[in-house]
């Protein structure tokens, strides 16, 4: 097998039989990101250095039989959220876009002490905020199944760096969706775990009640083996959970006999693509041709979900994000009178304007006057999504349905609308509001040859179940992944159409001189 195509799990497992080693597959990765990334934009930064030096050092820990976990060796990119020393961190926002670290995220530590080896930190929507990885400073990412469609968001840089082989994994973020519906966009596997699982610690917070960190991977046994080493309680985070039953490999089960899955009525109404909705039906016959027990039932209150998510997100947003003030550091503007105009100036030119709007959204709700009547209804109605769920959970061990309405939308559709770009989040939100671990991975395509995502839904901490029954289905579709091949969008493959921004930084190669430098 081609080294490129291997899973994460495979390629350890062949370097710890010395079939190849850390550093070459490293070098392969970086090679690849030079040669295809100008088309794609998955990387803001790439750390080609530090790279090839930490392969270096795993490799004689391998080899000294130091690290014997089933990622030692694999390059893995990190979305641009989360800290890493000595490595900029930009949140794709111009206000970080001199923003160096001088600590690293917790989830990251413990992918570096599995022996993953970090190859850089992929574009995002800025600050996490959007659903198509179009508001990044840095450009546009674009889908690798059609790069005139979106990847999704807000990780999309990391879903297509795993979907175009420049990663073996990734790490996301998910605060409404945003592992889950771009893994479906792209045709891999994205997992969200129970709200605690993984340190928050290093994250840059979007919204602190709602952020969790997982993986995104080339299928259900690298998502399992991610989230096993990224999952841990630490005391730098408040909301970190101590947990006992991580170890999610052991789920790896080919069976759901006497599974009960539940399918919400309320998830196949209007506005779901019928493409969509006979995909995700169909993975149901499939897990119910197996033994499981399949149910249709009211889930209820999933119109209040989206309301009521945006709501507390944007009012979260707006507290977390006051701390960008050009002060302490990240970008100031050059010409200003006085502290307030430079506070002013600095956020004004600084953050995007998805940000902020939702900035602004956020602060009008925790106003006074404003904040009973907005932002605790929002509280309340989030506690019967709970009660909601728990109703349903008493009933089933897992709750199936999509991903998304519809497949990726093309570029800039989504950007035009904002009501629409939320309502995409429609079968995601209430996820996050919930707490509950949440799984996504493709299930068949479009008749444009685009992904479609089932969505797997368990209760709090029932991680296991979820990777049991993914992977149960799994076996059953076979294997799902993006082959390059001549089509109407070969040109813009070839990169003899250039996106229409691009601005990954590293020293020495710069693909859009225009729009910034790439860091090295």
């Amino acid at each position: 097998m081609n080294m490129i195509d291997m899973t994460a799990v495979e390629l350890s497992a062949a370097i710890k039989a010395r079939q190849t080693t850390a550093v070459e597959a490293t070098e392969a990765m970086l090679a690849r990101i030079e040669e295809q990334d100008k088309i794609y934009n998955c990387y803001v930064t790439v750390d080609r250095e530090g790279a090839l030096a930490q392969a270096k050092e795993v490799q004689a820990k391998i080899e000294a039989g130091e690290m014997t976990g089933s990622l030692a060796g694999v390059p893995v990119a990190i979305k641009d959220n989360m800290c890493t020393e000595g490595v900029l961190t930009t949140c794709s926002s111009k206000i970080l876009g001199n923003f160096v670290p001088t600590y690293t995220a917790e989830a990251v530590l413990n992918l570096k002490k599995a022996g993953a080896v970090i190859l850089g930190k992929t574009n995002m929507d800025e600050f996490a905020m959007g659903s198509t990885t179009e508001t990044s400073a840095y450009g546009v990412t674009r889908n690798p199944w059609n790069t005139e469609h979106v990847p999704g968001g807000s990780s999309g840089g990391s879903a297509a760096a795993v979907a175009a082989d420049e990663c073996y994994y990734a790490l996301g973020s998910d605060t409404g969706g945003s592992i889950r519906q771009p893994a479906s966009y792209c045709g891999i596997v994205g997992m969200k775990p129970t709200y605690g699982t993984v340190s928050r610690y290093g994250l840059i917070a979007y919204g602190s009640s709602l952020d969790q960190i997982g993986p995104l991977a080339k299928d259900v046994t690298d998502c399992a083996a991610v989230l096993e080493a990224i999952a841990s309680h630490d005391e730098k985070d408040s909301t970190s959970v101590e947990r006992q039953d991580t170890d999610f490999t052991s789920a790896l089960v080919d069976d759901v006999q006497g599974m009960r899955i539940g399918i919400p009525n309320d998830y196949f109404g209007e506005g779901l693509d019928e493409e969509v909705k006979a995909a995700v039906l169909k993975a149901a016959e499939e897990l119910e041709r197996k033994g499981a027990v399949v149910e249709h039932f009211d889930l209820s209150l999933v119109e209040y979900a989206i309301p009521t998510y945006y709501t507390i997100a944007a009012a979260e947003a707006s507290s977390n994000l006051e701390r960008f003030d050009g002060i302490k550091y990240g970008y100031r503007t050059e010409d200003y009178a006085g502290l307030h105009n430079m506070y002013k100036k600095s956020r004004s030119e600084g953050f995007g304007e998805e940000v902020k709007r939702r900035i602004m959204l956020g602060s009008f709700v925790l106003s006074s006057g404003y904040y009973d009547a907005y932002y605790l209804k929002a509280l309340r109605v989030k506690a019967l999504i709970k009660k909601a769920f728990d109703e349903a959970f008493a009933k089933y061990d897992v709750i199936l349905g999509p991903v998304a309405p519809t497949t990726a939308p093309k570029l800039g559709s989504s950007l035009s609308d904002p009501i629409k770009m939320y309502l995409g989040d429609i079968y995601t939100i209430a996820v996050n509001l919930a707490g509950l671990p949440g799984i996504s991975l493709p299930c068949g395509k479009d008749r444009n040859g685009l992904p479609i995502g089932l969505q797997l839904i368990g209760d709090c901490f029932q991680e296991k179940r979820l990777i049991q029954t993914a992977y149960t289905y799994e076996k059953i579709r076979g294997t799902f992944r993006f082959v390059q091949e001549p089509g109407e969008t070969e040109e813009i493959r070839r990169g003899t159409i250039s996106p229409d921004q691009g601005s990954q930084h590293e020293t020495g190669i710069n693909y859009a001189e225009q729009e910034g430098q790439r860091h090295e």
